[in-house]
């Protein structure tokens, strides 16, 4: 086995002590293998060395344990064990490497963490989600361990979902899938099309206006949020959400996002702003706050969203004129003690005031007054309130000159 940037070092010492150990299969597994192949096979650049994910049949961290003691505490670094899940973390010459025992796994209920136990490296493979993430390289043999034609549907460009319940079992895999498709340039197999459709048709659970965020399994939320997280982080975002209501998948939020027609200009105004898209996405749904509270986003990103409706509810009955004096929308913005990520996100919403809202943003609330309160001092000020006064009449002077 060869992977490009990983010394064949790091290899033989994981050979060697999958041999010592007496482990049958040591096999590389995820999203390397995936694009690896595409990398030999379609020609495709190679992503570079990310995590290298290892499935053991046997003991991993027995097999962990080996590897220290043959290569010692200068080649074997940053050592974790995480007991209850039979994975060791460590770094094997500086390059990551997660050794985990092959598991399987059921789910107990549809969006309900799933119930593990000790497998083999098929029955572990079972559990991935697409028959392109269900590949595994063995390090021993040395051979492609494709049991469900994953390579097939990658020549093919199609995305095919593992099992006929894959979407009804974890229906975040719909969101995973609109990642893949954008990454990679797939298409959804007409089967999986219609497993996501069928599970949105007949899941009992949906936002509804009004229902209590802890009405939402926790697990499902929090694996919908990891997964858009993921999605507007590390994809090509506006080509997976665009997927994902073209399969009607963004009801899983909200429906009202399903019909979001200003998804795209608003995101993309929030990427120009250096803002969490997050607070953006759920700013279209019938109940924003509700939803992120819900979906279990940041306590910092539901403050700046709550702020922002305030905001936006203060624009509609109170706001400035759209030609006042900067001065005026100055006071006005900071009295309220909105934070810029608020302004921020209420910009990228595009208000009929959003050039005052964007010139406080990025230029007025940095204005301060030309003269310090050292120099009124040393012209005869006494320290007080008029001293005050005086320092924010100075820096309005200022501002509406800058008009």
């Amino acid at each position: 086995m060869e992977l490009p940037g990983v010394s064949s070092a790091v290899l033989e010492a994981l050979k060697s002590a999958a041999l010592d150990v007496g482990i049958p299969r040591l096999a590389l597994v995820g999203g390397v293998v995936r694009d690896l192949l595409l990398h030999r096979r379609l020609g495709r650049p190679w992503a570079g060395v990310p995590d290298l994910d290892w499935v053991v049949e046997g003991e991993a961290a027995r097999l962990a344990a080996v590897l220290r003691t043959r290569c010692g505490p200068q080649r074997v670094t940053a050592v974790q064990e995480y007991g209850t899940f039979g994975t060791v973390a460590l770094q094997l010459d500086g390059v990551p490497l997660d050794l985990a025992t092959a598991r399987q796994e059921r789910y107990p209920a549809p969006a309900q963490n799933p119930v593990v136990q000790a497998g083999t490296l098929s029955a572990d493979l079972v559990r991935r989600d697409f028959t392109i993430n269900a590949m595994a390289l063995d390090l021993l043999s040395g051979e492609l361990v494709d049991p469900h034609g994953g390579l097939r549907d990658l020549e093919q460009g199609r995305l095919v979902f593992l099992h006929d319940k894959s979407v009804s079992d974890d229906p975040t895999r719909v969101i995973r899938a609109a990642r893949y498709a954008a990454r990679l340039g797939l298409q959804l197999s007409p089967e999986a099309t219609r497993q996501v459709m069928q599970t949105l048709k007949s899941w009992p659970w949906a936002w509804r206006s009004g229902d209590a965020p802890e009405s939402a399994p926790p697990a499902l939320a929090t694996r919908l949020r990891m997964e858009l997280d993921r999605l507007l982080e590390r994809e090509p975002w506006r080509e997976a959400l665009d997927l994902l209501e073209g399969w009607q998948a963004l009801q899983l939020l909200d429906s009202a996002l399903q019909r979001d027609a200003q998804r795209s200009r608003r995101l993309l105004w929030g990427k120009r702003l250096g803002l969490p898209l997050m607070p953006l996405l759920l700013a279209a749904a019938t109940e924003p706050l509700a939803l992120a509270r819900r979906l279990q986003i940041p306590g910092q990103q539901q403050q700046w969203l709550a702020q922002m409706l305030e905001l936006r509810s203060w624009l509609l009955e109170g706001a400035p004129s759209v030609d006042a004096p900067p001065s005026l929308w100055t006071n006005s913005l900071e009295q309220k003690g909105w934070s810029p990520q608020a302004v921020g996100l209420m910009v990228a919403l595009k208000p009929l005031q959003w050039r005052p809202l964007l010139r406080w943003w990025g230029r007025w609330r940095h204005v301060v007054s030309p003269i310090t309160a050292r120099e009124l001092i040393a012209s005869g000020w006494q320290p007080g309130p008029g001293m005050g006064a005086e320092l924010h009449r100075q820096r309005c002077l200022l501002l509406d000159q800058s008009r």
